[in-house]
């Protein structure tokens, strides 16, 4: 299954991706943001099923197996470009903001912002066509609704 999808997701001139690995990506895009301060947790975990389970309308048990597949995938994946690109093939222009969001639920489930975590969503935003200041306005956002 990963091994299909990495081929396709790697040849120089990818078609859009079906739903279903445009689901696989994303999710796999928002573990290695998780990840990517080296303390991928069970906030972070919970954070991505609510994400994914709500953004596609998937049952509790289905969005951890979508997490646990994208766990396997994002270790094995290519680089972020190549995610990026295939999310923004993917992904409508106007519901990459949403993109962004999830993103920064994720990186600040755990309660804090590492350097590599914002140097990574700022790669991301700019990859997937997010201006920084739409960027910084979503983290704004998600901030203000975790105080509430």
């Amino acid at each position: 299954m990963f091994a299909d999808f990495l081929k396709r997701l790697t040849q120089p001139d990818p078609a859009p991706l079906a739903q279903t690995d445009a689901r696989l990506a994303l999710t796999a895009l928002l573990v290695r943001v998780a990840r990517t301060d080296n303390s991928y947790d069970a906030s972070e975990a919970r954070m991505i099923d609510a994400i994914v389970g709500y953004r596609y309308g998937l049952s509790e048990g289905d969005a951890t197996r979508l997490r646990s597949d994208a766990e396997v995938y994002e270790t094995e994946a290519p680089d972020t470009v190549r995610f990026t690109r295939a999310i923004k093939d993917a992904v409508p222009y106007d519901e990459r903001l949403g993109v962004i969001e999830a993103l920064w639920r994720v990186v600040l489930a755990d309660g804090h912002r590492s350097d590599e975590e914002n140097a990574l969503l700022r790669l991301v935003a700019s990859l997937i066509g997010v201006t920084d200041t739409d960027s910084a306005l979503a983290r704004q956002r998600i901030e203000a609704a975790r105080e509430n």
